[in-house]
């Protein structure tokens, strides 16, 4: 059959592709070159004859002894060992160190399966999931935003003037930053189906030399904000909810921060059973909550109907024109609190998609919200009393007032689920794109990837809440620090759209001026005014979030500065190694995995500084050598050419040296020992089926600074090691070790 193929090869033009059985392709070039595919799905075994005899890659071994200093490409579409995934695998055997890979067609691999995401057919379903999980944060606003306004130390008088303009400002906040930026723009600006601060690191990390560097450190202090965000909204939303046993009986004043406490420590004391048992009853309370909070809204508008008239936007602002600049500023410091939630929808595009969470918006939690706020505004036109100055609960009457409450809490720790589940995920992203330390990730769904907890952060979060609890003692104090971290994100995200529109979209740049100049200054005007509340909470999201940044940029830079220093260790070429295996007489009969730093793709690629360890050490190589090289293309998933297979040397009583590169993306799991175990299993690679039989070689590098690094240099490199110290080792995070034997070197690394 090979034969034949090659036959058929060599009497065609240079070029030609020639489809042969079963959909296997050749593309020709000049001397003979071909490169060909064979899909190996769950019916790879009925292909062909040669497959169902050898079960292997159609004796790609014995073929490749006819084709010595030739290039031989297979293309193989394998079994997925993640369901949403196609993945590739690419094997060049390159023997004799010959390399015309630039003589080689490509053949188009076939189309790549869903971007990874479930089937979306029940749109009506996952919008129910997507009101549960996106809207929480933004839904519970009601709860705290507009009272700021009317009663925190410097409240306004409740004016017709006063209420029009504030619920008319609320409204237009609403529709502007949630409803046309987030929900009808930024949903656009997908990563392969995902979203949030990190798809959009990913998609323009591949302009990084265009310009677009600092806007991808600013994306990393982004994240960082977040996790400031993740920490004060469980303490806010919770504490806001529970305040309104204060306003049903004065008796319950003294148990509102204690019951508050209890809620939140359970909360996080059962993260680590995961979110999958309660997530079903995400949406249906959610949607209990929205039709509660429409229902109290429209008929407190029934009772005062000019309340409507805030749909005017002229309202809004005369209110802020005439309120003054400082005053004006102290307004949009509150206002921000009515949109805090709305990135969400970018956050969690992953999980639902666009669809969903738009019908979810625009016909659920949008209406819902304006009734509500509208509805306390005619509360305050009406002149009706406000018990403690708690809008939100004046607007239900007396008998409902304890369900309310109830209603309320649960709602609220929705919301904080959501929060605390997004940051595991923020978290989980930053780990796989090679920012963050390589932390203790648990899975706590078998069937879904997504599901994870990590104890350090959920531990961090929980200390932060219970701080900021007992710290500022109420929501009307804590509303303070809340906002900054989201009007840092906001705007953030619209300077990146910029880029977006230009280079993924391919917007006109009048066009993108035209939308993203007047959004981008909303988003500051919003970040100027929270950063007024500075000194009254607003430092406490941006410690955190300069902590994060902190953190992340030393990360990057450590695992940089070590990967060089280890690799500038290396000094034998792959060429020279493959002619001292070949030399060799005796071996280590032993299957031998080295794990390496750097591309092996050419002769002249230099082997990794392990390889030279040991064979100063036996004297000896083992007699089949595998290089595996992980690494992480800044992108949510990979669907093509996921395995990379170097083929330097292959003989029958020599043994092989082989590189191995396995791609994944930052939201993939990198179970290197399964793929590894998998192409042993197809002979792609020689090895034992069984990883108990394989040794993998790994080194430990032992850091040492520079004795020329200043001050700051080493103050960085401390901060590293520290991280190093709660940072897993990259091969425990590949899952090697789970049945694989590892075999530890400790090399001293000089860092500069």
């Amino acid at each position: 059959m090979m034969r034949n193929w090659l036959d058929r090869c060599r009497a065609r033009d240079p070029g030609e592709r020639k489809s042969l059985v079963n959909g296997t392709r050749i593309a020709c070039g000049n001397s003979g070159q071909f490169r060909f595919a064979i899909p190996l799905s769950h019916k790879w075994r009925r292909r062909s004859k040669c497959q169902r005899r050898n079960h292997n890659v159609c004796r790609a071994n014995s073929a490749s002894a006819r084709l010595r200093g030739h290039l031989i490409h297979l293309n193989i579409r394998a079994a997925g060992l993640h369901q949403r995934l196609t993945r590739q695998v690419v094997i060049i055997v390159a023997m004799n160190g010959a390399d015309n890979r630039r003589r080689v067609r490509p053949v188009a691999p076939p189309e790549a399966g869903a971007a990874g995401h479930a089937p979306r057919s029940n749109v009506v379903g996952l919008s129910i999931g997507a009101i549960g999980v996106v809207f929480g944060d933004i839904g519970t606003s009601p709860l705290y935003a507009v009272e700021q306004i009317f009663f925190s130390s410097e409240g306004l008088a409740a004016t017709p003037d006063h209420v029009l303009g504030a619920i008319s400002a609320a409204i237009w906040s609403l529709i502007l930053i949630v409803a046309v930026k987030y929900a009808t723009l930024v949903l656009r600006a997908d990563n392969d189906g995902e979203g949030g601060v990190f798809a959009l690191y990913g998609l323009l990390h591949r302009y990084k030399n265009q310009g677009s560097r600092l806007m991808l450190w600013a994306l990393m202090l982004g994240a960082g904000l977040l996790l400031g965000d993740g920490m004060i909204t469980p303490a806010i939303s919770v504490l806001s909810a529970v305040e309104g046993l204060d306003v049903a009986t004065p008796a319950f004043a003294p148990y509102v921060l204690p019951i508050t406490v209890l809620l939140l420590t359970g909360l996080f004391a059962i993260q680590f059973k995961g979110a999958s048992g309660i997530g079903v009853v995400f949406g249906p309370i959610l949607l209990a909550w929205f039709a509660a909070i429409a229902g109290l809204g429209g008929i407190a508008i029934a009772h005062q109907p000019e309340i409507l008239l805030a749909f005017n936007p002229a309202y809004a602002v005369v209110f802020l024109v005439h309120a003054g600049f400082r005053e004006a500023l102290l307004i949009l410091s509150v206002l921000i609190l009515v949109v805090t939630g709305g990135e969400a929808m970018y956050a969690d595009l992953g999980h639902f998609g666009q669809r969903p969470i738009r019908l979810g918006w625009f016909a659920v939690v949008f209406p819902a919200l304006l009734l509500n706020y509208l509805g306390q505004g005619a509360l305050l036109l009406s002149g009706a009393p406000v018990a403690g100055g708690k809008l939100f609960y004046a607007l239900a009457p007396a008998p409902l007032l304890l369900p309310l409450v109830g209603l309320a809490t649960a709602a609220t720790i929705v919301a904080s689920q959501a929060l605390i589940s997004g940051a595991f995920s923020l978290v989980s992203q930053a780990v796989g794109l090679g920012l963050l330390p390589r932390l203790d990730i648990l899975h706590t769904h078998r069937h879904h990837a997504g599901q994870i907890y990590i104890p350090m952060v959920n531990w961090g979060l929980y200390l932060g809440c219970i701080t900021l609890v007992a710290g500022f003692g109420s929501s009307s104090a804590l509303a303070a620090a809340y906002g900054l971290a989201v009007a840092g994100v906001m705007l953030i995200t619209s300077w990146a759209m910029f880029s977006i529109a230009r280079r993924t979209w391919n917007w006109s740049a009048a066009l993108t001026a035209l939308v993203w100049i007047p959004m981008t200054a909303l988003n500051g005007a919003f970040l100027v005014a929270s950063s007024l509340k500075f000194l009254d909470g607003g430092f406490v999201p941006l410690s955190v979030g300069a902590a994060a940044f902190l953190v992340m940029a030393t990360w990057r830079w450590g695992r940089k500065a070590t990967f060089a220093a280890y690799a500038a260790r290396s000094r034998m070429t792959m060429a020279e190694l493959v002619q001292l295996h070949r030399a060799g007489q005796y071996f280590i009969e032993r299957n031998a995995l080295i794990m390496a730093p750097n591309k092996l793709r050419q002769p002249s690629d230099l082997a990794p500084a392990l390889v030279s360890l040991l064979l100063d050490r036996y004297g000896i190589l083992p007699r089949n050598l595998i290089l595996v090289e992980v690494t992480h293309p800044k992108i949510p998933y990979v669907h093509d050419n996921r395995v990379r297979i170097t083929v330097f040397a292959r003989d029958k009583d020599h043994g092989s040296v082989i590189g191995v590169e396995l791609r994944f993306g930052f939201m993939e799991e990198p179970n290197v020992e399964r793929y590894l175990e998998r192409m042993a299993r197809h002979h792609a690679i020689d090895l034992p089926p069984h990883p108990a039989q394989w040794i993998v070689h790994v080194s430990h590098e032992n850091l040492l600074p520079d004795p020329d690094m200043n001050i700051l240099k080493r103050l960085r490199f401390r901060l590293f090691l520290f991280l190093r110290l709660v940072s897993r080792p990259a091969y425990y995070a590949y899952h090697l070790g789970d049945e694989v034997q590892l075999s530890a070197e400790i090399m001293p690394v000089r860092v500069s």
